[in-house]
């Protein structure tokens, strides 16, 4: 029975691990394609989109150091390389030669995509006993939130 118990919590950590994996690589491929954004937006929203852009940029960047240090904090291996975080990675890479609302659109889109998977992370880090991992998860939930109701106003989108 306490082998039973010990493999369950075990699957429950190698979750863990799999999900700040995950988002480790979400947020890589979404650090390169904003700044393609940031470098390729045109039109009369330019100014503003290129500084939210940038912006968004440099918080991807430090989501992923935080939840690296967080997997390698645990006993996990984060992901180092571009190829495998776009193997793995939910979001696509950006695509050249696409508007600047259609460059918000598909950023909404990711960011859905990247809300439900961090809330998933926080529940599988809450299932294992891990609340800084949850803790950390929870904050890129706000932040990500509030980053996405403000693309999805741009567009004149309700959330």
């Amino acid at each position: 029975m306490a082998k039973a118990k010990t493999d369950k919590k075990a699957n429950k950590k190698d979750e863990v691990k799999d999900s700040l994996n995950k988002q480790v690589a979400n947020f890589t491929v979404l650090w390169t394609k904003l700044h393609n954004y940031h470098w390729y937006v045109k039109g009369p929203n330019f100014f503003s989109l290129h500084e939210k852009f940038e912006e968004l940029y440099t918080t991807a960047g430090t989501y992923v150091d935080e939840l690296a240090e967080r997997l390698l904090s645990i006993g996990g291996e984060p992901i180092g390389r571009q190829s495998d975080a776009i193997k793995v990675a939910s979001v696509k890479e950006a695509e050249y030669d696409i508007d600047a609302n259609e460059m918000v659109k598909r950023l909404a889109k990711d960011y859905d995509t990247v809300i439900k998977e961090l809330d998933k992370g926080k529940k599988a880090a809450e299932g294992a006993g891990d609340d800084r991992t949850a803790d950390i998860f929870i904050g890129m939930i706000t932040e990500v939130e509030k980053n996405n109701w403000m693309l999805k106003s741009f567009l004149g989108k309700e959330v």
